[in-house]
C-alpha cells in the first residue's frame, strides 16, 4: 500500500495533531497534518482564508492539499475535521488505514471552550457543534477501517487504542 501509514480523521478539537505527533513518534514515522500545509501555502490562517473567500474556497484548498498530501506522505496524516466532506477524498480514503476520533460535545466543550477562534463555530457553539458531527459523523464512519473513542483518555491512551484497533506495533 502507497501512501500514508494511517490517517486520522475527526472533529475539530478532538486531538489529531496531538495524537498524530506521538503515533509518528511511537511508530518512527513522519508526521503531517493537512491544515499545516493549507496555512504554509496560503501564508494565513484557515479562519482568515474562511472570512475572506468563504467556506467553498477554503474546501477546493484543502480537497487539493489533502490528495496532495495523501500521495506524496507515507508516515501519519492527520486531515482537518470537514475533509471527509469532499466524495472524492472519502473515495481516495478507502484503500487506507484511517483512525476516526470521536468524542461527544460535553468533551469538545472542555477541550476546545468551543471558542470563536472556530469560524463554524461562531454562534451558539454547542448547537452547531451537535449539527455538524450530525452532518459529519457517517461520514468519518464511512472512511474509517477503526474508531477511537478519545473521551476521557489521556492523549498517550488514545495513541495505545489506535495502535491496538489497527494492529500496528511500535518501531
Amino acid at each position: 500500500m502507497s501512501g500514508p501509514l494511517l490517517v486520522l480523521v475527526g472533529p475539530m478539537g478532538v486531538g489529531k495533531s496531538t495524537v498524530g505527533q506521538l503515533l509518528a513518534e511511537r511508530l518512527k514515522a513522519a508526521y503531517r497534518d493537512t491544515d499545516e500545509d493549507i496555512v504554509a501555502e496560503q501564508g494565513r490562517s484557515i479562519a482568515d482564508i474562511f472570512v475572506d473567500e468563504g467556506e467553498p474556497a477554503f474546501r477546493a484548498i484543502e480537497k487539493r492539499a489533502v490528495h496532495r498530501a495523501l500521495a506524496e506522505h507515507d508516515g501519519v496524516l492527520a486531515l482537518g475535521g470537514g475533509a471527509v466532506l469532499d466524495p472524492d477524498t472519502r473515495a481516495l480514503l478507502a484503500g487506507h488505514r484511517v483512525v476516526y476520533l470521536s468524542m461527544d460535545v460535553e468533551e469538545a466543550v472542555k477541550r476546545t471552550g468551543l471558542n470563536t477562534a472556530r469560524p463554524l463555530l461562531a454562534v451558539n457553539p454547542r448547537k452547531q457543534w451537535r449539527e455538524l458531527m450530525d452532518a459529519r459523523r457517517h461520514l468519518y464512519e464511512e472512511v474509517a477501517t477503526a474508531v477511537v473513542a478519545t473521551d476521557g483518555r489521556t492523549p498517550d491512551e488514545v495513541t495505545e487504542a489506535a495502535l491496538d484497533a489497527l494492529e500496528l506495533k511500535e518501531a
